[in-house]
């Protein structure tokens, strides 16, 4: 069989550059991949460690993120914020998030959740804690305010992201680091606020977006391909056959 190809310039130059840009992306995507599996393995690893002292999390830095920690301390309970979410179920709750104050300084700490009805503390006084304190929670850096969240409502101390530094601000509280620690699911006198609402969901489709890019890379080719042979670019002749067999 004989090949005879006479490729057009301009559309096989752009063709090249754009079949690079997509096997870029589906390699980005693998490497996006690893770094997502190492990332679960070390979050499940954290999470199923020992509780840490506040001395060790402070040392450890970025490595204490998601790691569990025992503190020692008292609430200052009449700081209370509270972060407006939603419940499984789609339906409105309040995380209730309290200045903690420990022998080194103060941290914040998500006690949980809570019922709109419950927002008041007077309606849940069993569940307040007074004086001296243990509790072991999740040690988080929360992410950043988006570009939409809405500004919070500072006079009836709500906010829509967990946002330590503006709690803090308003509190004139001076944090030890910049995180919240989530209380574990240890059940408060009254049943509030409902700890235990640390949400460990990666999201992990690159393996599905790498596929993707790279089966586009394939089919661009082919449609290269076929332009060149609808135009008689690209032409597949058979050998003649020999006269003296």
């Amino acid at each position: 069989m004989t090949v005879r190809f006479r490729p057009s310039l301009v559309l096989t130059i752009a063709t090249a550059a754009l079949f690079l840009l997509l096997v870029s992306l589906g390699v980005w995507q693998l490497e996006r991949l690893k770094w997502k599996l190492q990332l679960i393995e070390t979050v499940g690893s954290h999470l199923a460690a020992k509780p840490v002292s506040l001395d060790q999390a402070l040392r450890r830095g970025a490595d204490a993120q998601y790691r569990r920690v025992t503190l020692y301390g008292r609430f200052e309970n009449g700081k209370e914020a509270y972060v407006f979410a939603t419940d499984d179920a789609g339906a409105p709750v309040y995380h209730v998030i309290v200045p903690f104050i420990t022998g080194r300084g103060a941290l914040l700490v998500d006690r949980g959740i809570v019922l709109p009805m419950l927002l008041n503390q007077r309606t849940r006084t069993a569940g307040v804690v007074r004086g001296p304190a243990q509790i072991t929670g999740v040690w988080r850096t929360p992410d950043p305010p988006g570009f939409f969240t809405p500004a919070p409502d500072k006079v009836h101390r709500v906010w829509y992201a967990r946002d330590v530094a503006s709690i803090a601000k308003a509190d004139r509280v001076t944090l030890l680091a910049p995180v919240l620690v989530e209380a574990d699911s240890q059940p408060n006198a009254g049943g509030w606020p409902k700890g235990g609402q640390t949400r460990v969901v990666f999201r992990n489709e690159h393996l599905q977006y790498a596929m993707t890019w790279f089966a586009l890379a394939a089919g661009l080719i082919g449609v290269y391909l076929a332009y060149h042979v609808s135009t008689g670019r690209l032409r597949f002749r058979s050998a003649s056959p020999d006269p003296r067999s």
